[in-house]
Formats: structure tokens, C-alpha cells, sequence
């Protein structure tokens, strides 16, 4: 029997939040005299705890990636956007070491349709107390045709995505290549904001999963949701896959 994976939001907690994605107010990130708990720290990246936790029985934290505002990952620096992954990791494995958490989860939300409320680049690891979001899980999500391969490290578009229609995965087995992994989530992202469906897409997810011996990263962009998936479940992809392979292999590889 599969179990219950419910979460519990506290609504009240969350009408307090600040929001500079959709109405203006000022970026709580750039005021570091203003965070929460800050957890730890390197050179302008830093890990706080979450002042507004929205969600029961679980450990929230922000990793909030550079204290340039509106910058965003697809413009990084090699070096800069290699600590921020290694950092990350890090610390997202670090608390999954923690017998309190039953899962960790570790993602970004950029753009108005992600998620997200606040501008300024940043990522979320949070700790489940009594939820595993493994059991949710299937390696179907994270197969694809092949986009590019290197260093051991797989860049695919899903085959059989979460949701549809268009999921990049990443996939690793040795943390030493998490600058390889960098790389394939930083075109991605570029692809996706720049490129994706002709016009580009504001909104992307990027999602962490350490599963079955590996690390699964997916790359989502984001729009409305469609509504036979909201309905019925059923999940869509794109008829013409590698007219978006050829393209991304053009502008990227």
C-alpha cells in the first residue's frame, strides 16, 4: 500500500511572506543584517533559516546564491555557479545524515509560475520530518533521450515526465562530477529562459533527488499547468522531441 505523502501548510505563516515576484516590496535578501538564523556561509553565499516556515512537522532553510539581486543562475560564472552546486550539495546531504528527517528536500523556484515569491536568486532545502518523497518516485521519470554525455554524467528530455511536457534530467553517480552537472543544469536553464519553445520561458524549477545511488537533478520550465493533468492525471509530451534535441545541441554543444 502506498503511503500518504500530504503536506500540511500553515496559511497563516504564509500571508506574512514578503513577495517580489508579483507585487513590489523590498528583497528580505539583500538586507544580510535582516535574515534569520544564518546556519553558515560562503564568501557571498549563504544559508539561512527560514523565517517563514509554511509547512508542519519540517526543518525549512534558504540557500540564498549571491547578494546580486537580479542575477540568475543561467548568468553565473563558472566559479561562482561551481560553489553554489557544491555548497548546496553539501549541506542537502549533510541533513539527510539527520535521523530527525525522513527525506530532504532540496529545489529552486525562478519566475512568476514556479513557486517562488522572492526575486533574488536563492534555493530551499528543507527537512521532512515523517515524509519520504522517494515514495513518489519512479525511475521512468528520469529516463530520456540522450541530449549530451559526459564525464559520466547524462543529460536527458524525459521521456515519461512527472507532469509534461518538457523535463530535463541530469543524472550523476560520483560527486566528483558535480561541476559536469553544473554545466548541463546551467545550459539548461539558459535553453529554457532563452530558447524554449521558440520565445523562451520566464518560469523553471530545478529540482535534487538522491535516489537509488544516484543524484537525479530535473530541470521544468514553467507555465499553467494543463488541465488533463490537473483533472485526470494524464501526462503530455511533445511530439517532436528531437527537433528540441537538435536545437539545443546546435546552441550548446
Amino acid at each position: 500500500m502506498k503511503k500518504e505523502t500530504i503536506l500540511q501548510f500553515d496559511t497563516t505563516v504564509a500571508r506574512k511572506k514578503p513577495n517580489s515576484v508579483h507585487r513590489k516590496s523590498l528583497c528580505p535578501f539583500c538586507e544580510r543584517g535582516g535574515l534569520s538564523e544564518i546556519l553558515d556561509t560562503r564568501d557571498s553565499i549563504i544559508l539561512v533559516k527560514n523565517k517563514y516556515p509554511v509547512l508542519d512537522d519540517s526543518f525549512q532553510t534558504v540557500l540564498i546564491e549571491t547578494d546580486e539581486c537580479e542575477s540568475e543562475l543561467s548568468e553565473y560564472p563558472k566559479s561562482h555557479l561551481y560553489k553554489v552546486l557544491r555548497f548546496g550539495i553539501e549541506k542537502w546531504l549533510k541533513m539527510e545524515e539527520d535521523d530527525d528527517f525522513e527525506s530532504v528536500l532540496f529545489f529552486k523556484n525562478h519566475g512568476p509560475l514556479s513557486g517562488g515569491s522572492i526575486r533574488h536568486p536563492h534555493m530551499q532545502i528543507i527537512g521532512l520530518n515523517n515524509v519520504n518523497y522517494r515514495d513518489n518516485l519512479t525511475e521512468d521519470y528520469f529516463i530520456g533521450h540522450e541530449i549530451d554525455s559526459a564525464n559520466g554524467v547524462q543529460l536527458n528530455l524525459s521521456t515519461k515526465p512527472m507532469i509534461g511536457f518538457t523535463e530535463f534530467n541530469i543524472v550523476l553517480d560520483d560527486l566528483d562530477k558535480i561541476d559536469q552537472a553544473a554545466d548541463y543544469i546551467q545550459k539548461s536553464v539558459h535553453y529554457v529562459i532563452h530558447h524554449f519553445n521558440g520565445r523562451g520561458c520566464s518560469s523553471y524549477n530545478l529540482f535534487f533527488y538522491n535516489w537509488i545511488g544516484k543524484i537525479f537533478i530535473k530541470v521544468v520550465p514553467r507555465y499553467a499547468t494543463t488541465p488533463l493533468y490537473v483533472g485526470y492525471g494524464l501526462r503530455q509530451v511533445f511530439r517532436n522531441p528531437h527537433d528540441l534535441i537538435d536545437e539545443m545541441t546546435k546552441l550548446y554543444f
